[in-house]
């Protein structure tokens, strides 16, 4: 693994000469499933795209499909044609009726690893292809498996979703205890909550204070309340229809609590990203 990474270092500098523009990228996580994550990326997305950014979402949940199920799309290549060099990056880039572009994760990332140094030197020239976009959202799995760990860790900031219901709470818990214990040793990292399906503002401030208080207490770190998403028929309505209620239900409860989440991370002091090269970087260190 030290040979790759010196190999990758070298590389990087060859193919990340000069000042380039570098997406903010952000890892969208959760402790357990069916939490509404990937509903959340989805519409974060696209919320970003309607204030004029250039935004690419990424499946990183390699074992499922889900955000093509929720935009109705059937992508015919994923990242996995792109590390076999079989397709150009921006081959497999599938544009959406809603604004934004995505890629289907598959399982390409977990074979990084594995490249010989032509291989990967043809990886990192298109993957540094992805510097063109402003926001890169990755959608990862649930849990705490390695995969989700290596994608959460190399991201620019970390946003973890959890609802009001108690195993939720245990589990947002958990996942930013492993965050916090075995991620953020080696560099500091940006955790930010969303607390999903709620009846009242002030109910999602309750359990966002609840895990930002225990964090600081027993791990002696410090996460951010980043908002709430109000629990609405809106939701599960544009489920069905296979459209982001963003679109179909724009001024519905759930998109209002979208763009003010949007709204409020851009107001935030951002120190600027490493772009997708950098991102590699972490991806590899962590395994």
């Amino acid at each position: 693994m030290e040979n790759q990474a010196s190999e990758l270092k070298m590389l990087m500098k060859e193919h990340g000469g000069g000042k380039q523009h570098r997406p903010r990228i952000i890892a969208i996580t959760s402790g357990k499933g069916g939490v509404g994550k990937t509903n959340i990326s989805i519409n974060m997305a696209i919320a970003y795209a309607q204030i004029g950014k250039k935004v690419l979402l990424i499946d990183g949940d390699f074992g499922m499909a889900n955000v093509n199920v929720l935009l109705n799309i059937v992508p015919q290549y994923n990242l996995l044609h792109v590390v076999n060099q079989q397709k150009r990056m921006d081959e497999i880039i599938t544009d959406t009726e809603f604004g934004i572009k995505f890629i289907a994760g598959a399982n390409g990332f977990s074979q990084i690893a594995n490249l010989s140094e032509s291989e990967l030197e043809y990886f990192i020239q298109e993957l540094n292809t992805l510097n063109a976009f402003d926001i890169i959202i990755i959608d990862t799995a649930a849990g705490i498996a390695n995969n989700v760990l290596q994608l959460v860790g190399a991201a620019d900031e970390v946003f973890i979703v959890t609802t009001p219901e108690p195993t939720a709470i245990t589990d947002a818990y958990g996942i930013i205890k492993i965050i916090t214990t075995e991620i953020s040793l080696h560099r500091e990292m940006k955790l930010q909550l969303l607390v999903n399906r709620v009846h009242s503002g002030d109910e999602g401030k309750r359990i966002a204070d609840r895990i930002i208080n225990i964090a600081s207490q027993f791990l002696n770190y410090k996460i951010e309340y980043l908002g709430f998403i109000y629990d609405d028929p809106a939701v599960s309505m544009s489920v069905i229809r296979q459209k982001p209620f963003m679109e179909v239900l724009p001024s519905s409860k759930p998109s209002v609590c979208i763009k003010h989440i949007v709204g409020r991370v851009e107001k935030m002091e951002f120190h600027g990203s490493e772009g997708v090269s950098g991102f590699l970087k972490k991806f590899l260190a962590k395994k």
